[in-house]
């Protein structure tokens, strides 16, 4: 009798891991803008909602917004000029919004799916206008890549594979090793192509590419001595970043 039972909780779990790799394959479409393959579970439209779901608990997470209209608007320029630039970002379905956040401890920037886009006055305020380019196009580009909308699926599919596996055999902590480096190594891979997309963005608008590798020794200084190794991090080492950056700028001038 209990050989019976699980046999069937095997057989529902193999059906259930059958089910996300079934809708995952379903869920692949082309990156129009990257030309990368991709698994996305939602439309534009969703990812556009979501970010405007959570654009305000974001913002009172780093102490609100900054209340200075005058450095409001030249983020909203610099932004802007980025995505009327350029014919990917313009005519991408996506509502780019630009917000600087009152944080002066943190020194980030960072995107939520569908255009909502930060950056605190801690890194603001290092940066000269292409700098600030490169940080905001940058940024542009993890909305343009799809990079949130991919991690929710990725995170989806393998939630989906770890609930198959618990259900037929004790195998969860495998799974969930497998789902946490498959995540970290996507995450630098993002970073990659949104560098890449940034440098191409600055240039449609006329700013001179190479003020991204000042802003990633801005960040390599503020992380300090103490910065976490690149194989224990979701971001590639600042180092390896500025050799990738000046190749898409070689690449892309000749």
């Amino acid at each position: 009798m209990r050989g019976s039972k699980l046999k069937i909780r095997l057989l529902i779990g193999l059906a259930i891991v059958a089910f996300a790799f079934f809708k995952k394959c379903a869920n692949r479409e082309v990156n129009p803008y990257t030309n990368r393959v991709q698994t996305i579970n939602m439309t534009s439209e969703e990812e556009i909602q979501l970010g405007f779901a959570n654009r305000n608990a974001m913002a009172q997470q780093h102490g609100g917004l900054y209340p200075d209209a005058g450095a409001q608007a030249r983020v909203d320029m610099i932004g802007e000029k980025l995505v009327k630039s350029n014919s990917m970002a313009a005519e991408s379905p996506y509502k780019f919004e630009f917000h600087l956040l009152a944080d002066n401890r943190a020194i980030n920037a960072f995107a939520l799916p569908g255009g909502q886009i930060f950056i605190t006055n801690a890194l603001y305020s290092k940066l000269d206008d292409a700098q600030l380019a490169g940080v905001l196009g940058h940024e542009i580009g993890h909305v343009l890549g799809r990079h949130s909308a991919e991690r929710i699926a990725e995170t989806d599919f393998w939630q989906t594979v770890s609930t198959g596996a618990s259900v037929g055999a004790d195998m969860g902590g495998m799974v969930g090793g497998i789902a946490q480096s498959t995540l970290l190594k996507n995450g630098r891979e993002d970073e990659l192509e949104s560098d890449e997309l940034g440098v191409l963005l600055m240039m449609y608008a006329g700013y001179e590419p190479e003020a991204m590798i000042e802003v990633m020794k801005i960040l390599k200084s503020a992380a300090g001595p103490n910065r976490t190794p690149e194989f224990q991090s979701t971001h590639p080492d600042p180092e390896n970043r500025i050799e990738k950056i000046k190749e898409v700028i070689a690449n892309y001038r000749e």
